[in-house]
C-alpha cells in the first residue's frame, strides 16, 4: 500500500475501496463519493446506495474524510482496516432494513 496522492488520485482510491468493501457485504451496493464544490480538495462526503436507500440516510450527514486523512491513511493497514469496517457497517444497514440475505 503506498500514501500520498493528489486529491483526484486519492479520489479514485477511495471510490474503488468503498465500493470493494460494501460489495463484500452486498454485491449490488453502490458508492457514493461527493467531492465536488466546497469538499474539493479539503474532503469526501461517503455515502452507499442500493436501489433507492441510500446510508446514511440524506437526513443525515454523510462519513466525512478529510482528504489528508485519506491520503496519509491510505498507506496503512490498520487505518485501512478501519475504514473497510466502518463502509461494511453501513452496507451491513441495508440488509437490516431490507430482509435482504447476505450472500453465501
Amino acid at each position: 500500500m503506498f500514501g500520498g496522492g493528489d486529491y483526484q488520485e486519492v479520489g479514485r482510491w477511495l471510490r474503488n475501496f468503498v465500493a470493494s468493501h460494501a460489495k463484500r457485504e452486498n454485491p449490488r451496493a453502490e458508492a457514493m463519493v461527493d467531492d465536488d464544490g466546497s469538499r474539493e480538495g479539503r474532503s469526501y462526503g461517503v455515502r452507499l446506495k442500493l436501489g433507492e436507500e441510500v446510508r446514511p440516510p440524506a437526513s443525515n450527514p454523510p462519513l466525512e474524510l478529510a482528504f489528508a486523512d485519506v491520503a496519509a491513511g491510505r498507506g496503512g493497514l490498520a487505518w485501512c482496516a478501519a475504514l473497510a469496517e466502518r463502509v461494511r457497517a453501513l452496507a451491513r444497514e441495508f440488509r437490516a432494513g431490507t430482509g435482504a440475505q447476505k450472500p453465501a
